[in-house]
């Protein structure tokens, strides 16, 4: 999870989410309102609904924007990108494994848990696609970045 002032998603040239006006629009940066937070959400085989819903209420409510405010005190967006890499191994060799990260059958049901739980909270949860091949971009804030694992 990063705070970022924006952040965008883009999959075949089409900007398919975005938070703070995304990443050279021009737009607002997100600082007057609090700032917004990026989650790259990888799935393991142990993930169950209980630990999706259990993450997206700390997303919601952990105080890293500015002025040790949370995602229920600003209203700020979170945006929510599947990205099974981060359950790589690379501690064998020059390959990483991917054989902790869970199959497409698994993981994309508890991510869309996740978003509509963290919607269910009240945030506005913009998403990237899952599966697919995505260019993401963000201006990381401070920069913030903090891993969570249930």
């Amino acid at each position: 999870m990063q705070r970022v002032t924006q952040a965008s998603v883009v999959v075949d040239g089409e900007v398919v989410g975005s938070v703070g006006g995304g990443v050279g629009s021009g737009a607002d940066t997100g600082r007057e309102d609090g700032g917004h937070l990026l989650v790259l959400l990888g799935v393991t085989h142990d993930d169950t609904v209980q630990k999706a819903d259990a993450l997206a209420r700390k997303v919601h409510g952990l105080r890293v924007l500015r002025e040790e405010r949370s995602v229920a005190d600003t209203g700020g967006s979170v945006l929510v990108v599947s990205q099974f890499t981060l359950y790589g191994d690379a501690r064998k060799g020059r390959r990483p494994s991917w054989t902790a990260a869970a199959p497409g059958a698994v993981a994309e049901p508890l991510y869309e848990e996740f978003c509509a739980a963290l919607r269910a909270l009240g945030a506005d949860v913009p998403t990237g696609r899952f599966g697919a091949d995505m260019q993401v971009a963000s201006v990381n804030d401070g920069p913030v970045t903090v891993l969570l694992e249930l």
